[in-house]
């Protein structure tokens, strides 16, 4: 019997680096504190009406000029720089060494509107089956000449469908969109477990509640107010410090959850098998769909 996958799904700011990806390399480089660019940010998509994404990305390009090079290259460099939660650079391999002793498959995909460049660049940017992040289009000389994709708080969720059905192209939009029976798609939103740490998080952490999966609200060492208040409204399943050393308490929930998601794939399979030969037995055709949901949440969420 194929083993069944198990889809960690990351943002990457503040849930696995304690601080934003530009806060590292880019901002130093251009002798800018991070309170001052955020600022100019803000301010340009407010006076622009403009995405916060596609304005701090903007604002990158502009503040570069004359201070710094920006190419493809020298941003995946900065990913060199960017610091990590302690025992993040080990967790992928504990992992999923945990998921093949529960015959279960591990990937791992980070969901960030961080970028792209920088997240490749970092130590641990080929530990994941994909990345999706912001990124920009370059020209023959590696120079970024314009956002080639954005990801803010609510474009997020679209990546859960990629994951969900098995389509990780993001140029590829007419599968994507395109009926996929629940029983043909690759990764059951019962089989993810969605990690984040942030108000941003949120349309990704219901969703995933919602069709079954789990949301884990991590946070920073004693700062804990935004992860108290997405589990206290039903947000995230679990609030837990950022902390991924072994045999902490994140590890241990996440076994935990594998194990879960083990089991729950065992039953479904159980249940459709006694459903398949009830109906034949009564000489009636067969569903192609049998479904056990699984998961915390029940369907009709109660917390908005």
């Amino acid at each position: 019997m194929p083993r069944p996958i198990v889809a960690l799904i990351y943002d990457f700011d503040k849930t696995l680096s304690p601080k934003d990806m530009q806060e590292y390399g880019f901002l130093p480089g251009i002798n800018m504190e991070p309170e001052k660019f955020w600022g100019l940010c803000r301010e340009l998509a407010l006076r622009s009406n403009m995405d916060g994404i596609l304005a701090y990305m903007y604002m990158m390009q502009y503040m570069a000029r004359g201070n710094m090079e920006l190419t493809r290259e020298s941003l995946q460099r900065q990913g060199a720089q960017v610091e990590f939660f302690p025992g993040v650079e080990t967790w992928f391999d504990r992992i999923n060494a945990i998921g093949e002793q529960n015959g279960v498959c591990v990937e791992h995909y980070i969901i960030s509107s961080g970028l792209l460049e920088i997240i490749e660049g970092s130590r641990i940017g080929k530990k994941f089956k994909a990345v999706f992040a912001a990124s920009f289009c370059y020209d023959d000389a590696g120079r970024p000449i314009w956002p080639a994709t954005a990801i803010n708080y609510t474009a997020k969720t679209q990546y859960l469908f990629r994951i969900n059905k098995g389509i990780l192209d993001v140029t590829n939009d007419q599968d994507l969109n395109a009926f996929t029976p629940e029983y043909k798609r690759r990764v059951p939103f019962s089989n993810m477990i969605y990690v984040a740490d942030g108000m941003t998080d949120v349309p990704c952490m219901k969703m995933t509640k919602q069709k079954g999966g789990y949301s884990i609200a991590v946070h920073a060492p004693g700062n804990t107010d935004v992860a108290d208040d997405l589990l206290r409204q039903g947000r995230a399943d679990f609030a837990i410090e950022a902390d991924y050393r072994e045999g902490r308490e994140l590890e241990q929930v996440v076994t935990e959850l594998i194990r879960r998601i083990r089991v729950t794939h065992e039953l479904s399979v159980r249940h459709a098998r006694q459903v398949r030969l009830a109906h034949e037995r009564r000489g009636e055709p067969v569903p192609l769909e049998i479904m056990l949901r699984g998961g915390l949440a029940e369907e009709e969420d109660e917390f908005e």
